[in-house]
């Protein structure tokens, strides 16, 4: 009996470690395919992969920070642990939406992304945003893409479809 359970568990850890082999190959795979190593980049291109994101970087190369902001400059935090966090959060949503056909024709930035923009907008002009009078809105209050909509790549007032 000692022997068949020794035998059960050996069968057990190899079948393991044969299921982790193959998932570890199949990750290696799709990064591969899809080039996954660029999107850790800081490259705009990286971004522009999708079909759906060509209009926005096509606007981007257009708008007012094509020469002084990338992407990840307003999309994901300033800390590269939050930065990579946010970007393989976001890159699997993505994946799984492209991937099952589950995303709109026109895209919207979600609401989680909204208030990274936000922060990154308030880190790059800080000193001119607190010298703007808002009223009586206070700092925290203030949302400056309700003003600045398309300022990082506004695809209409470029005339880009």
């Amino acid at each position: 009996m000692a022997g068949e359970h020794g035998a059960a568990g050996r069968v057990r850890s190899f079948a393991a470690v044969v299921a982790a082999t193959l998932a570890v190959g199949l990750g290696i795979s799709i990064v591969v395919y899809t080039d996954g190593i660029a999107y850790l980049t800081d490259a705009p291109e990286a971004c522009a992969r999708c079909h759906v994101m060509q209009p926005q970087y096509a606007a981007w190369q257009q708008g007012s920070h094509a020469g002084v902001a990338v992407c990840n400059d307003c999309h994901t935090p300033a800390s590269p642990v939050a930065r990579l966090a946010t970007k393989a959060r976001s890159g699997l949503a993505h994946a799984f939406a492209y991937t099952t056909g589950r995303y709109p024709d026109t895209i919207r930035i979600a609401p989680r992304s909204v208030a990274i923009a936000q922060q990154s907008c308030r880190h790059c002009h800080a000193e001119i945003a607190e010298s703007i009078d808002h009223g009586d809105v206070t700092r925290e209050e203030r949302e400056c893409l309700f003003c600045h909509v398309g300022v990082g790549h506004d695809e209409w007032a470029n005339g880009i479809p």
